[in-house]
């Protein structure tokens, strides 16, 4: 095999990156594939705010006329900046079983990240947390959600082989709603209620919804930044995101708490658009749109993903998240929906760990970052 890395420039270069996990996985049942046209969004400076403040780079690994892999590497500038750190990302990994197009490909972006003078490298990470974030380690066997990742089980042996050691996991867990779980949450949601005055608001529209995703993102800004590999999102991607995801929300599965006016948390589930997405096929016309809207309404799904659940720092031990599960779990059970399917969270979360195992469940998939430092000296 004769390999050639090109870097991704011309539209149809784009086209070939996105493309080629679709052939990857073409006979995979476990894949969840994106919707292309987003994908190709999220790598072009013209429409992806991130670019303000990241420096990119992606290519493509040829064999003659075939794509047999890809990758991008990735400079958060506020990131690193944020954390007193000089560090690249590698993003987008996907490769045939074959070490040397990995190697190929992991070479390159460390190059491209060494020549920008960083001091390491880590990853798979994308722009920001809601972007692509760590390579499946554990749970091939399991669908995952649309906010998770699914990869080829000799990813792990290829990279560890080049280098990279651990940097942290995410954990993730099915639970199945059972009715202790159901009325543990709802007692303990009505004393927290009448304790702090925490009032809850609900949306049954996108019309009610939108004037709170500016809310949505302070909060997420004021919780999540204690956690690694986040940055802030500023108003326009902010933006950027509210546009991709409010298209494909329920807004019945989103909640948000408030104290004397004042919203301090939020939660976002959404009925599991998995199967959706495979029918869909990376397309959402002519069909692809059906299949997702009919999934949205909860029709032939069984399990809720819960995508995002953010409170203010300064409001944890209100227990406001409690009301925020409870009042989830409530929307589930009007509809006959029994499971949740947890995104990932970080092995170091033990308070979130912890609450999950008051449920039947199971700890059934692992994600990975990986990091490789080199001698910034030589």
């Amino acid at each position: 095999m004769s390999i050639i890395i090109k870097e991704v420039v011309e539209n149809n270069d784009y086209k070939k990156f996105v493309n080629f996990p679709f052939s990857l996985y073409k006979n995979d049942k476990m894949w969840v594939p994106p919707i292309k046209d987003e994908e190709i969004k999220m790598l072009k400076a013209d429409s992806n705010p991130a670019f303000e403040f990241c420096d990119t780079a992606f290519w493509i690994a040829m064999d003659g006329n075939t794509v047999v892999g890809r990758i991008g590497a990735i400079i958060n500038r506020d990131y690193n900046e944020e954390r007193n750190e000089k560090m690249g990302r590698f993003t987008r990994f996907e490769c045939i079983d074959d070490f040397e197009v990995a190697k190929e490909l992991l070479h390159t972006a460390e190059n491209w990240v060494a020549h920008n003078k960083m001091d390491g490298i880590f990853g798979p990470l994308g722009f920001n947390n809601l972007d692509h974030q760590g390579v499946l380690v554990e749970g091939f066997d399991y669908l995952p959600s649309i906010a998770s990742e699914y990869h080829k089980l000799y990813y792990k042996a290829f990279i560890e082989k080049l280098g990279y050691t651990k940097e942290i996991d995410w954990v993730e867990f099915r639970l199945t709603l059972g009715e202790r779980a159901q009325n543990k949450a709802m007692r303990g949601s009505e004393l927290i209620k009448k304790r702090y005055g925490i009032k809850v608001i609900h949306f049954q529209s996108a019309d009610d919804l939108k004037p709170y995703i500016n809310k949505i993102f302070e909060i997420l800004n004021g919780s999540f930044d204690v956690l690694p590999f986040v940055s802030k999102f500023n108003d326009k991607l902010a933006q950027f995101y509210a546009n991709k995801y409010l298209s494909i929300l329920n807004p019945n599965f989103v909640k948000m708490v408030e104290i004397e006016g004042k919203p301090i948390g939020f939660i976002v589930g959404l009925p599991s658009l998995s199967r959706a997405m495979q029918k869909a096929k990376g397309s959402l016309f002519p069909l692809g749109i059906v299949h997702i809207m009919k999934a949205l309404k909860g029709k032939g799904v069984d399990t809720v993903d819960q995508m995002l659940t953010g409170v203010l720092k300064e409001y944890h031990s209100t227990g406001a998240a409690v009301i925020l599960q409870a009042e989830l779990q409530n929307e589930m059970v009007k509809r006959g929906l029994k499971y949740i399917e947890t995104t990932g969270i970080f092995e170091t979360n033990e308070r979130a760990i912890k609450n999950w195992k008051n449920y039947e469940h199971i700890q059934h998939k692992r994600k990975r970052c990986y990091r490789k430092n080199w001698d910034i000296n030589s």
